[in-house]
């Protein structure tokens, strides 16, 4: 009986997945461009372009804090009433890509009202890669309903930040090595400047939610950010490329990328992006975290979710780990979107 649910959910979910058509095998490029505006950059001195993104790997992890460092924006505005915008720290070469943006949720009632209770709480909400821009706002939309205010952010190269030439986020994940690393510079300086806008509106306590990539963008901005007390990784992993190389939905992405390198030289080539590298800065903060894994996902595998679990063990991380019995698109149906949700609202609403 086991086995055939296993097998029925594995089904189920590479239907899903391969339900996109529009993937797109694109060339190997080191990307060594994307790197010089970092304030940890070095001259390339003639080192081949691996050299020289293996020291800035170094480098950025060595000097972490100064590579997440940035200058809050000054041009925080509300459109429409629920439309946060402002100019990303991080500057690309795409216009779109360079004002973020955020849908915002005030709450409802309860604790995060003016006037409320003690401490206006807030959660910044990280969707998955390649989220739509009408993904997520029903999981904010609760949270408000249940008293937390909250922003659902665009990721860098997602929705209304997506260059005109593209038609998923290939810009956020790909085969150009610098890139990737430097989108996630910027997802990371985006989530703190909302959470700076959010201060400056009164909110004392700020959780994140991120699914997916948008997982592993807020454990990277919570490790490096001691304002964020909660947070809620749906869908978590290690390596960056690991995911990338293993991962179902990224498969061709390592079709662009293996027949350059192997994964062992990937895997130091994004170490940097990778949670494990922060693992004690996190654990040093102290925060209350909820770790997500789905026992049938082909996408963030179960192995790589089962040894994010076993580190936070070991490092006495204050946590609590739900395992659902589905995958990692198919969480995304009822029954399981449902469950997710409570689990992700409830644990949100007891801890900030």
């Amino acid at each position: 009986m086991k086995q055939a649910y296993a097998n029925w959910m594995y089904e189920w979910e590479n239907r899903l997945a391969f339900k996109s058509t529009n993937r797109v095998v694109r060339p190997f490029e080191w990307g060594v461009e994307w790197t010089r505006q970092w304030p940890v950059s070095q001259s390339q001195n003639g080192h081949d372009p691996e050299s020289h993104l293996l020291e800035m790997n170094r480098l950025v992890m060595q000097q972490s804090e100064e590579f997440f460092a940035y200058r809050t924006p000054t041009d925080f505005r509300l459109e429409d009433g629920n439309l946060l915008k402002f100019t990303s720290a991080v500057e690309t070469p795409y216009p779109e890509n360079n004002i973020v943006h955020g849908q915002w949720f005030a709450p409802r009632n309860g604790r995060g009202a003016s006037g409320s209770f003690a401490k206006k709480t807030a959660v910044i909400v990280l969707p998955h890669w390649n989220a739509s821009v009408g993904q997520h706002r029903a999981l904010a939309a609760g949270m408000a309903k249940l008293g937390m205010a909250a922003v659902r952010i665009s990721l860098p190269y997602h929705d209304y930040r997506m260059p005109a030439e593209l038609e998923r986020a290939d810009y956020a994940v790909s085969s150009n090595i610098g890139r990737t690393l430097d989108a996630t510079r910027q997802a990371v300086i985006d989530v703190r400047s909302v959470a700076d806008w959010l201060q400056q509106q009164g909110y004392e306590r700020i959780g994140l939610c991120g699914t997916s990539l948008g997982s592993c963008y807020a454990y990277l901005a919570s490790a490096h950010d001691k304002r964020f007390h909660v947070n809620v990784f749906n869908h978590c992993s290690t390596y960056f490329a690991d995911v990338v190389w293993e991962g179902l939905s990224t498969q061709h992405i390592r079709k662009g990328i293996e027949t350059h390198i192997t994964l062992d030289r990937l895997r130091p080539l994004w170490e940097s992006v990778s949670p494990p590298a922060y693992a004690q800065k996190f654990a040093d903060k102290k925060k209350k975290s909820l770790f997500i894994y789905a026992l049938y996902d082909t996408t963030f595998p179960r192995h790589l979710s089962e040894q994010v679990i076993a580190g936070a063990r070991e490092m006495n991380i204050d946590h609590k780990v739900v395992k659902l019995p589905c995958g990692h698109y198919t969480e995304g149906e009822t029954p399981f979107k449902f469950m997710a949700g409570y689990h992700i609202v409830g644990f949100l609403k007891r801890n900030l």
